[in-house]
């Protein structure tokens, strides 16, 4: 299969010809006191100097805490590695938990520290042993300020089995006790040991812009660790898991192409992280192109190896290599069409710099892919001071109706994309007086009304400033002119490298970027994230957070109606590499006393799989006054054109019942994958329930012809 579970020790010393040279990753990193060398060597090293041999961001706004007056308990020790060893400020002696009559002491295995006062703690670092023995994997940092009564952890996951230094961050809490506990060994013993920790105060803890409640700005929760710098992301539909990859390496991507990808998963469910090394399509998917067809297939295509394909059904947990593209791509565009096959534009980050780099469809049924010869990348070229390397990168495109396709940036010029014959692009104008904005955001909140927001970013890719620039911008029948119009008088802060999310209730949740664009710096990190309103035309402020996220940095929607939030950095040994990610919970959870509000509940949907035009029927434990299908999202580098929502008009059908139809038209209802959502009278939504759209078989639909496999429109 290719699909292997290992232990791997990584050079991570950088090469001349990688591209994150071009990116200045080198720069920042020696501009910020880092320096480059070789993780795990296990050579003794001072644990006590600030952020020794982190290669992580440390928590943000936060001190080393002194270790002078510390107190050290362990569930067990062994005689000569007691549990004061994990505290000395020497990774040459370490902790090892302790023999029970049966020999080494079962899993899980706790050290607690009492730090003597109270303190801001808002991180962990654990240094593993020089050898593999007592490696943690899964587990759980826990605070309280009394040791007795401990809370849910704030931070919980895997960390990627090898000896160099393992990072938790979480939002900062005033606690005197820090547990960590080892769920898991790397090789699969009882043992845990422990070489040395730290512990990190934050100078101060955030709290709700203007005395706000939790029901107005929501709250940010616990993170999830992940063994890896997740760069790209999506949510599979079979089970609500979160698919994660990095590149080849587990926190680098440049060098030569490795062929492979390492990945990860997290459940929701169960809190379980996972990983996996994929060499099934002998691709290394970093700054690929990402779309979710209509089954519910995440297609990856290019990256670091940039012609390649490869296909991740999560029903059977499977990867699958697909044709390759005919032309080399990295940072390329792509997204579903109205005939459910996949539409691929620019990318000139790999192959050839091109000033018009022809757009590709892949037939997703027959495995193949066609250029579009009339439907090149020229148009929609913004004026990058690096010319196309970066200047076809991040399209804002949405499959729209016949086959179109809408480019609404980020150059400040729009177009109409075509996928019929050989292609074609016309004008749409300039979108509103904005300049490029090269890795803002846009997202399609509600495509019954062809409307779509648009929000950030800077003139150039890198070393540029960002701009609070927003626009919304509402499409109607292809190759007509949009309207333009600013929207909510402009965010509240300027964003590039930022990520956004629509809400069931339409709004959009906008967090992370900073003012000042520079991939793998942190300087000028914007921590407040902000909402737009459509309804009220306005953007509000929100709870901020502690943990910074930038470039290589995304959000997804979960099927809870929660947030995660994760990544940045993916540049070897920097201080900018963030092994994890964040759950936000939005205001409309909380009831107005900062309680979790009492939601809805959908009892069922039918059909669960339906064609567009169709009519599904819901029923729910409670009167619902609203409801939204929203698509299922995979994201990289800013772009989400999965994600869109549908707004639903609900009619009753009886106690509880309602019925609701599908918008008749498959570029407005892009086939695939939504969460179902309904929200009662407060607004506050359900879990979701999924709900698959597909294509109709009828005169002038695009079908697959059985005799050939070829995709063909009825007729």
């Amino acid at each position: 299969m290719g699909l292997k579970w290992t232990s791997v020790l990584l050079l991570v010393g950088l090469s001349k010809a990688e591209k994150s040279v071009v990116h200045g990753s080198l720069i920042s990193a020696v501009a910020q006191g880092v320096s480059l060398g070789i993780e795990g060597s296990g050579a003794p090293v001072d644990t006590g100097g600030e952020n020794t041999g982190l290669y992580q961001s440390p928590p943000y706004n936060s001190v080393r805490i002194d270790r002078s007056s510390w107190i050290a308990t362990c569930d067990s020790e062994q005689v000569g590695h007691e549990c004061i060893n994990a505290i000395d400020g020497d990774n040459t002696t370490y902790w090892h938990s302790g023999d029970d009559t049966n020999g080494i002491a079962s899993l899980p295995h706790n050290i607690t520290i009492n730090l003597g006062t109270v303190q801001n703690v808002s991180g962990i670092a654990m240094w593993p042993r020089a050898v593999e023995d007592g490696w943690i994997g899964t587990h759980d940092v826990s605070l309280s300020t009394d040791g007795v009564t401990w809370g849910d952890p704030v931070a919980h996951g895997a960390w990627w089995p090898d000896s160099t230094v393992k990072l938790a961050v979480f939002e900062p809490k005033a606690v005197q006790y820090v547990r960590l506990i080892a769920r898991s060994s790397s090789n699969g013993d009882n043992a845990t040991s422990i070489a040395d920790l730290q512990i990190w105060s934050a100078n101060s803890i955030p709290t709700a812009p203007q005395g706000k409640r939790l029901s107005e700005v929501g709250a940010w929760g616990p993170t999830i660790d992940f063994p890896l710098v997740p760069a790209s992301a999506a949510i599979e539909p079979s089970s609500g898991k979160v698919l994660v990859w990095s590149s080849y390496r587990k926190n680098q991507y440049g060098g030569t192409s490795g062929g492979l990808t390492q990945t990860a998963t997290w459940d929701p469910n169960t809190g379980v992280v996972s990983r996996r090394e994929v060499s099934d399509t002998e691709h290394d998917m970093f700054c690929s192109g990402i779309s979710m067809d209509v089954n519910g297939r995440v297609i990856v295509t290019g990256g670091n190896d940039d012609t390649m394909t490869s296909i991740y059904d999560s029903f059977s947990d499977s990867w699958i290599p697909g044709a390759p593209m005919n032309i080399e791509r990295g940072y390329q565009a792509s997204t579903i069409l109205s005939d459910g096959n996949m539409f691929v534009l620019g990318g000139s980050w790999n192959g050839p710099q091109l000033q018009n780099k022809n757009s590709e469809v892949y037939n997703v049924t027959a495995d193949t892919w066609t250029q579009l010869p009339n439907a090149g990348s020229q148009p929609m070229l913004t004026h990058d001071n690096l010319g196309p390397y970066h200047a076809d990168n991040h399209g804002w495109i949405f499959g729209w109706k016949n086959l179109s396709i809408f480019h609404a940036g980020p150059s400040q010029a729009m177009h109409w994309y075509f996928a019929q014959g050989e292609g074609n692009v016309t004008d749409a104008g300039n979108r509103s007086t904005d300049y490029d904005q090269m890795s803002g955001n846009a997202v399609m909140f509600d495509a019954t009304g062809g409307r779509i927001l648009t929000f950030g970013g800077s003139p150039n890719y890198e070393d540029s400033d960002a701009t609070k620039n927003a626009t919304l911008i509402t499409i109607g029948d292809p190759n007509t002119p949009p309207v333009t119009v600013k929207a909510g008088g402009d965010m509240g802060y300027a964003r590039t490298f930022h990520t956004s999310v629509v809400l069931p209730d339409g709004s959009v949740f906008i967090t992370g970027g900073q003012a000042h664009g520079l991939p793998f710096n942190e300087d000028t990190a914007q921590l407040t994230p902000e909402r737009y309103i459509p309804g009220e035309d306005r953007f509000v402020e929100h709870f901020p957070n502690n943990i910074v996220r930038v470039y290589h940095s995304w959000s997804l929607l979960l099927p809870d109606a929660t947030v995660i939030n994760g990544g940045g950095g993916l540049c070897a040994n920097c201080s900018a590499n963030h092994y994890d990610a964040q759950i936000y919970t939005p205001p409309y959870l909380f009831d107005a006393d900062g309680n979790r509000a009492p939601r809805p509940h959908i009892e069922t949907v039918a059909p669960a799989s339906l064609r567009y035009g169709g009519q599904i029927t819901i029923t729910a434990d409670s009167p619902i006054s609203n409801a939204s299908l929203i698509r299922y999202g995979t994201t990289t580098h800013t772009v989400n054109t999965d994600q869109r929502r549908i707004e639903l008009v609900l009619q009753d059908a009886g106690t509880n019942m309602y019925t609701a139809d599908i918008p008749n038209d498959p570029g407005v209802a892009l086939p695939g994958y939504y969460m179902l959502f309904v929200m009662n009278a407060n607004g506050v939504p359900s879990v979701s329930k999924n709900v698959q759209i597909t294509l109709n078989r009828r005169f002038g639909d695009y079908v697959e012809d059985s005799r050939s496999g070829q995709g063909v429109f009825v007729g």
